[in-house]
């Protein structure tokens, strides 16, 4: 008499089965991980406003219309060009509304590079200031953006000002 052969317990009818899970789990944790840090930015409820062109912030000032004769202006003041890891000394003015608070964000334009926030210190009216740094860049030449908020009694403004860093060789 012949005894009936059991199958192998410890070898899985589908040998992906565990790639297949870890590969699962990790997009879960990139798709989370995504969606936390666009709800950390928090930028939904901002009244966004159009820089004046032309706007070269490594050249000088930008600004731009709020509305209603509001106006915003963002100086970064690095002379000659804006380099990754470099403190950059930051100034916001702000005419024709009351401007509770400010803060500064840079964010990689063509590649997520997470959030860089920079809240900038009121000096008096209408203006603040603060410094800020952009962080290693991954490519030789990288565009980001200084979005600029501004917190009032009426809701939050704000602005977006392009710039080019390019990474410094040793």
């Amino acid at each position: 008499m012949s005894s009936p052969t059991l199958p192998n317990v410890g070898k899985s009818r589908f040998p992906g089965l565990r790639l297949l899970i870890l590969a699962t789990l990790l997009t879960l944790c990139v798709a989370l991980w995504y969606l936390a840090s666009h709800l950390l930015r928090g930028d939904a409820d901002v009244d966004w406003h159009l820089a004046t062109f032309p706007c070269e912030l490594q050249r000088g000032e930008c600004s731009a219309t709020l509305g209603e004769g509001r106006r915003l202006t963002l100086d970064v003041d690095a002379p000659g060009s804006i380099r990754a890891l470099e403190l950059l000394p930051l100034k916001v003015h702000v005419d024709g509304v009351e401007a509770q608070s400010v803060r500064v964000d840079f964010v990689g334009s063509d590649m997520d590079m997470g959030l860089h926030r920079f809240p900038l210190s009121k000096q008096d009216r209408g203006h603040f200031e603060g410094v800020g740094q952009v962080p290693i860049c991954t490519e030789s030449v990288m565009r980001w953006q200084a979005q600029v908020v501004v917190e009032t009694p009426e809701g939050r403004l704000g602005s977006r000002f392009d710039f080019t860093v390019e990474r410094s060789l040793p």
